[in-house]
């Protein structure tokens, strides 16, 4: 069996060596099954986290966990909203206690470090939750050395990067649902999922100052993309995914040194 960094792919003798004693770090991708457009598969959020995580794996000596493949309810404002076609969500709640229940196992074997790798934008205080609770409960279990660290991707992208990528201006990362950023990835990584000839053009969608329930369906773009994903590429994603695979490994090495 020729060794792999993914966890699922490990005969469990070879995962149990590699992580009792507590050195060896996990990532954990986390996204969604979500809409991302007429051009694009519903599942860039699982695929882009779990590339990354495999090579930034792959660099630092790390393993991967396999992803959580659904996530909290897709926002208006930043993903199109939770009534789009094929989105399929799970409730708050429910993904604090998969990543509490996760880790909690993950320590029981040994796993003293973790990185959680989000991919869907409205997971973020759900994660945080999940881990606060692990934390706690491991504490009570007389663990105190288990440590995590939650990060997005598309934090690590830098500004020369972002000039570079959307040369005409930045509309945000609020919009960016569907757009140049997720579809250039998707070239690089997984061109089979993307159909460029699909893409419907629209301006970045606008929103009020607020969030309204239920939601009002005229708010969001007939595409479900919060923006134009035509000046994407390849060779865009190829920068794209370099950048945040050696920022994720360099900040991984600092944070757990």
């Amino acid at each position: 069996m020729t060794q792999s960094v993914m966890i699922g792919e490990l005969a469990w003798p070879e995962y149990d060596r590699l992580v009792k004693d507590g050195e060896t770090l996990v990532l954990l991708p986390i996204g969604a099954l979500e809409q991302h457009g007429h051009h694009m598969s519903m599942n860039p959020d699982v695929l882009l986290p779990t590339a990354m995580s495999q090579s930034v794996a792959r660099n630092i000596g790390a393993l991967v966990a396999p992803a959580i493949a659904y996530g909290y309810k897709s926002q208006q404002k930043s993903g199109g909203g939770n009534h789009m076609p094929g989105t399929t969500s799970l409730d708050g709640m429910t993904v604090t206690n998969t990543i509490k229940d996760i880790l909690k196992e993950f320590a029981r074997h040994g796993v003293r470090k973790v990185a959680m790798v989000n991919g869907h934008f409205e997971n973020s205080m759900f994660i945080v939750e999940g881990v606060d609770l692990a934390l706690r409960e491991l504490r009570w279990e007389g663990i105190t050395n288990f440590s995590v660290v939650v990060l997005s991707y598309w934090d690590f992208v830098t500004e020369e990067t972002i000039r570079t990528i959307y040369p005409y201006g930045f509309p945000g990362w609020a919009v960016e649902h569907g757009g140049v950023l997720e579809t250039s990835l998707m070239l690089h990584l997984h061109p089979n999922l993307v159909d460029m000839s699909k893409i419907v053009e629209h301006p970045p969608a606008t929103f009020p100052p607020y969030d309204f329930f239920p939601v009002k369906p005229e708010w969001t773009p007939c595409s479900g993309c919060l923006s134009s994903a035509k000046p994407a590429s390849a060779s865009k994603g190829k920068l794209l995914f370099e950048v945040c695979v050696e920022g994720i490994s360099r900040e991984l090495k600092v944070a757990f040194l």
